[in-house]
């Protein structure tokens, strides 16, 4: 082989190589975030994990042309809002969806303890409020169909999840034509979510985001279950019953709230086994079943045709 068809067949491969791994980030505010002291923060990542967010947005998958459904998916990762597990539960679900003809949208959002934000609480709901209307107002661009964008999230992102699809308070704005689209999803997928913010609550994430002295009226507004109204999209929740970390009577209040407003097409799986690392491989038992679950209840619901 000459080392001129070598050369030509190592530029072809490096070409592949990055077509197949491709994403693209995406800032979403303007100059001006809300919610902002203007303090400009280093980015932070170690360890598969973010621990500082300088310029929040989305890191984008989408999916080949030929098998898109029109479905777009905002995958917000877990870390008790301390940090964001953005490989486990952000890239290699959005490399999943992909599979399905669904593109995904992976947010990095400014984390409460951030030294550039104001206030605390509001900053996750801000930035993912924002992300929703960033999909919605580029579905032309997508191929997304803005009646089919809903949210994914693990533990803590599950509770940013169930946030975005219950509390009404709208901090999201950013004063431009993004503001015209609705930042509540049109489906929640919940694994292992955080919901409550009072008995059954992961403490870690309830003081990373509301502080260790919380108001029972703050409280009270970021626990999910508490604020499910008629809006409320649909959810699919999935939850291991030995879960020590998170206990999976979040799921199961988030479950019963929705009965009780009579949201259509809820789902609750709780499993054996599982415990607080419900992945998308190498789960015990029956607990592997979740993802064949989820894209047959998103096709039941009417998301996936």
């Amino acid at each position: 082989m000459t080392n001129t068809k070598r050369i030509i067949i190592y530029i072809l491969f490096i070409h592949i190589f990055q077509i197949t791994h491709s994403q693209e980030f995406i800032t979403i505010w303007n100059d001006e975030m809300p919610n902002s002291k203007g303090i400009a923060v280093e980015d932070s990542i170690a360890n598969e994990r973010i621990y500082k967010v300088n310029k929040p947005g989305v890191d984008v998958f989408l999916s080949s042309r030929a098998e898109n459904k029109k479905v777009a998916v905002l995958i917000i990762p877990g870390g008790g809002y301390a940090r964001l597990s953005y490989n486990i539960s952000g890239w290699q679900l959005a490399k999943w969806f992909n599979t399905m003809g669904i593109n995904a949208f992976v947010l990095r959002h400014r984390l409460p303890q951030s030294p550039d934000v104001e206030v605390s609480y509001k900053v996750p709901l801000t930035d993912a409020q924002r992300a929703i209307r960033y999909i919605r107002a580029n579905a032309d661009k997508y191929e997304i169909d803005v009646n089919k964008v809903g949210v994914i999230g693990c533990s803590a992102g599950g509770h940013l999840s169930a946030s975005l699809s219950t509390i009404k308070e709208d901090w999201g704005l950013g004063n431009d034509s993004l503001d015209n689209h609705s930042p509540i999803p049109n489906y929640s997928i919940l694994i292992s979510p955080v919901i409550s913010m009072k008995e059954y609550t992961h403490k870690g994430s309830r003081n990373n985001l509301l502080g260790e002295n919380a108001s029972e009226e703050l409280k009270t507004l970021f626990s999910c279950n508490e604020q499910v109204n008629e809006n409320t999209p649909p959810a699919l929740m999935i939850h291991a019953s030995n879960d020590r970390s998170v206990s999976p009577m979040n799921s199961i209040l988030y479950y019963t709230a929705l009965k009780e407003k009579d949201i259509k097409n809820c789902s609750l799986h709780i499993f054996p086994e599982g415990g607080h690392n419900i992945a998308l491989r190498n789960n015990p038992g029956s607990t592997q079943s979740w993802t064949t679950l989820t894209e047959m209840w998103l096709r039941e619901i009417g998301i996936l045709e």
